[in-house]
């Protein structure tokens, strides 16, 4: 089933009866040849690359609870690839160039918007910080513009410009950011890989990954046990507990991550922008929300859901920078168990089981690195080798010490990515 504007004037027309579910729900099969622990963003589109680009069919999407439940419903939408350092840009460039043709690809509306993203600086420092992050972003390929403070306040007037704490030099305008709807991202990867003959299997927790002499041979399920030539780990923040039915300690540690979500309101915010000196971020989504979030809770945790002085301070940090949202009302938060790496940046790699690979460690950056994500794993599954926009995502960089990608300059703490 193709969608066109043509169908969906007819589906309207005669009552909207010809509309078939957008993905089977299949039973598990005894065996695969690759199975994906994992039903969100990145396992869903890892499937469909898989299948894309290297004809494999026989493969299964285990998830314990239902497709687009996890992570890929909870974020706040951003798009971008203005990282700095190598191994990272070179990615999310990867990555937003599958973005800008995913909804022609899947003939599906993800609803991306490329309405440009601004990350405002209040110092000289930061601005020089800016200035040389722009400076990688166009070697690499993308766009970046230094925003003086007057090209600022033409863009976005309704800014506190006249914040003597926290003054407004200027901003790293990066035009091709954007946003996109989360949870058609996932409906959209889970109807392509379905189409393909990838077995979708909801409510289908794994409960323990087989192991023989060094070489994967399978998993066990809630429904029962599945062989498999190849397993893929991708559970986000839950990767740690899934790695250890494996035997294995990952250098993650799982923290809570809130967003935020206003009543409607009339466009106001045409831009993705963020503030330098609070961590806080917010757009406006097509329904006229306003969609914000700010730091992490701080504290590891599985739960999906935060804490109140977290709430207090996202909201301190929005008033100081934009004062007019202050009579918005929220209607929603929720959270996302983000799995935080030691460097900030993520893993996706092979393990020392044969058969066995690890994709997880996104920090922040898990919803704007699906395609690219899905992309790359899919070749290292499928060939055994690197992807070239992802040679820098090893697990032993965090044993040798060697090609460790600090992006913010933070050190090993988790939280502080």
């Amino acid at each position: 089933m193709r969608f066109s504007g043509l169908r969906v004037l007819k589906e309207g027309l005669t009552g909207n009866k010809g509309w078939r579910p957008h993905w089977r729900d299949p039973e598990p099969k005894p065996e695969y040849d690759i199975v994906i622990i994992g039903g969100g963003g990145h396992g869903l589109s890892t499937a469909y690359y898989l299948a894309r680009d290297h004809g494999l069919k026989n493969i299964a999407v285990l998830e314990r609870g239902y497709i687009g439940g996890g992570n890929i419903g909870r974020n706040t939408t951003i798009v971008r690839a203005n990282y700095f350092l190598q191994g990272n840009s070179e990615f999310y460039s990867h990555s937003l160039k599958l973005w800008e043709g995913l909804e022609e690809d899947l003939n599906y509306n993800v609803m991306h918007s490329q309405r440009g993203i601004i990350n405002l600086f209040h110092s000289d420092g930061q601005r020089d910080a800016a200035a040389r992050r722009g400076n990688m972003m166009i070697s690499q390929g993308d766009d970046a513009i230094l925003l003086g403070r007057e090209e600022l306040r033409k863009m976005v007037p309704y800014l506190n410009f006249d914040d003597l704490r926290f003054p407004l030099y200027g901003g790293l305008y990066h035009p091709r950011g954007g946003t996109a709807r989360h949870d058609a991202v996932a409906w959209g990867y889970a109807r392509g890989a379905d189409q393909r003959g990838v077995d979708l299997i909801q409510n289908c927790e794994v409960t323990g990954i087989d192991i023989e002499n060094g070489k994967v041979k399978g998993v066990q399920t809630v429904r029962g046990p599945i062989r498999a030539k190849k397993v893929a780990m991708v559970a986000a923040g839950r990767s740690s507990q899934v790695a250890a039915m494996a035997g294995m300690r990952l250098p993650i540690e799982s923290h809570i991550l809130q967003a935020f979500v206003t009543e409607g309101l009339k466009p106001v915010i045409d831009n993705v922008i963020t503030f330098g000196m609070g961590h806080f971020y917010i757009s406006q989504s097509d329904k006229g929300g306003l969609v914000f979030g700010g730091d992490l809770d701080f504290y590891a945790s599985y739960a999906a859901r935060g804490n109140l002085p977290t709430v207090e301070h996202v909201m301190e940090a929005g008033m100081a920078l934009m004062p007019m949202i202050g009579k918005a009302k929220v209607l929603r938060s929720w959270g996302g168990i983000m799995d935080m790496s030691p460097d900030g940046s993520p893993i996706i790699d092979k393990t020392h089981i044969d058969g066995l690979y690890v994709n997880c460690g996104w920090n922040y950056g898990g919803f704007k690195a699906v395609p690219g994500s899905g992309s790359v794993f899919a070749h290292l599954i499928a060939t055994g080798n690197y992807h070239p926009a992802s040679t820098r995502h090893r697990l032993d960089r965090f044993r040798t010490g060697r090609g460790i990608i600090d992006e913010e300059g933070k050190g090993s703490q988790h939280n502080l990515h």
